[in-house]
């Protein structure tokens, strides 16, 4: 016999995703049905019969994907994330469709992140790990730098922004913030010190982007910021891919203006993290270019992935489903 829960189509899903949305629903009210494939236009069929479609960073909500949504009756878009600018808000609007994100899941699980991405790329620890294992202890091109009293850049001081500013600070470390919201009193309260974006950008020896995208942060690293900065520069973006212009980074990093890289995000990423590619050629030149340096440290997207994070994610997303399916108010700030 047909299930009579309503039914959630839960697209762009890994093994972790069914696993805590599952544990999130439990057996009660929803009828959760996982695919692995993205949403977009081509895709869409598969939402037929379900109340609400929940979805990530690079499944496609564009006008021809919600008219396909809404002509198969369904009422909710249910981001399992932070950043909805895949999503075309207007359009569904005017189709009546709702749209919940989760704003905040554990911003101290991308902040120190970032903090591990720095440690890594300054101390060279995963080159040096590859080289013991092929019993290769020599220290040649493993130098680092002490982060106490070099200054850091911390650019957007929200939630995760203000979590690393504060570890930095730890560090002994002399911690600039640009955001155009700044937060004095938590400036003043941790000893940050709030200065212009030209001001971070030409003074800091290490740089780390936690500010949204938005038309005025679109690459806001670019050829004119880069060369603002500091020669042997240290770059750290976990936040969105397009607030890097890739070409001029890779330029920087080409003659040696640039120290090092290290990339949570890349603003080409759609169809390559998350995958497992290691079986193909990659098509992309710009990060192929990007992994050939040996000052650059890619991660795939995975700044959020604790347990704690995903646990939140799963309860927020599960609980704004159960509410639209009753006709509740969806979460206070998660309505987009």
């Amino acid at each position: 016999m047909e299930s009579e829960k309503p039914q959630i189509a839960v697209y762009d899903t890994k093994p972790y995703d069914r696993e805590y949305l599952s544990k999130a629903a439990g057996v009660e009210d929803l009828d959760l049905r996982f695919h692995e494939f993205r949403l977009d236009a081509a895709t869409a069929f598969a939402a037929e019969g379900a109340r609400a479609v929940c979805v990530f960073v690079n499944d496609h909500v564009r006008r021809p994907t919600l008219e396909s949504l809404a002509e198969r009756g369904v009422g909710m878009v249910a981001l399992r994330c932070a950043g909805f600018n895949n999503v075309e808000l207007d359009v569904a609007k005017e189709l009546g469709i709702a749209v919940s994100r989760v704003p905040s899941y554990s911003p101290h699980a991308v902040a120190e992140h970032t903090i591990a991405l720095i440690l890594t790329l300054n101390r060279k620890t995963h080159r040096a790990y590859n080289r013991v294992r092929e019993l290769n202890f020599a220290l040649n091109g493993l130098v680092g730098f002490d982060l106490y009293a070099k200054i850091a850049g911390i650019v957007g001081t929200g939630k995760i922004g203000r979590i690393a500013a504060q570890i930095l600070k730890g560090f002994g470390m002399r911690v600039l913030a640009f955001d155009p919201f700044a937060d004095h009193e938590w400036a003043r309260e941790k000893g940050i010190e709030y200065v212009e974006i030209s001001t971070l950008f030409k003074e800091s020896d290490v740089i780390s982007l936690h500010t949204p995208l938005t038309p005025e942060t679109d690459h806001i690293i670019g050829p004119e910021s880069i060369a603002m900065m500091k020669p042997g520069v240290m770059l750290i973006n976990v936040s969105r891919g397009r607030l890097v212009d890739t070409t001029a980074l890779i330029a920087g990093l080409k003659r040696g203006h640039i120290g090092g890289v290290a990339l949570d995000v890349y603003e080409e990423e759609e169809g390559v993290f998350f995958e497992d590619l290691s079986g193909i050629v990659l098509q992309d030149d710009e990060l192929a270019r990007l992994l050939s340096f040996p000052n650059v440290l890619i991660t795939s997207h995975q700044a959020f992935l604790t347990e704690e994070a995903l646990r939140e994610i799963s309860r927020v997303t599960v609980e704004n489903l159960r509410r639209f399916a009753n006709g509740q108010p969806l979460l206070e700030g998660t309505a987009v």
